[in-house]
């Protein structure tokens, strides 16, 4: 996968403005006690990962739409091309919602992160810098 796109970054859950620092504090979305932790800022160019109070609440509506093509993509295979009733149907999406809800919510909140800080491949490159100036 290209370093350098928004799917790069969402896919390895990695900075959007550099690519390179992690976003989460653990790498495991389905560590149940710690999946919503995020790191205040990244290690590499020193992006802020909450760029204003409840910033990522709007990452809601990018979970519902994850969530709308799950239960579609679902739906089509189990109910349509596998032919299953409608209780077996709606049983499976159930569980594919709870087995992927951890992936699907951090998945959601790196995505709308990545619609608001966008690329810079100098962005460690000025961060160092800056460091240096401000001692």
């Amino acid at each position: 996968m290209l370093r350098g796109t928004k799917l790069y970054a969402i896919t390895q859950s990695k900075c959007p403005h550099c690519m390179e620092g992690d976003i989460y504090p653990n790498k495991n979305p389905y560590n149940l006690k710690r999946f919503s932790e995020i790191n205040e800022r990244c290690s590499a160019c020193n992006q802020n990962f909450e760029p204003e109070p409840n910033f990522y609440y709007g990452a809601m509506y990018v979970s519902y739409g994850y969530t709308v093509a799950l239960f579609v993509a679902v739906y089509v295979i189990f109910g349509i091309w596998m032919d299953w009733s409608m209780w077996p149907t709606i049983t499976a999406l159930g569980i594919v919602l709870v087995l992927l809800g951890p992936l699907l919510f951090r998945i959601a909140r790196t995505t709308w992160l990545s619609l608001f800080v966008h690329y810079d491949k100098s962005a460690i490159e000025n961060w160092i810098k800056t460091k240096k100036e401000g001692k």
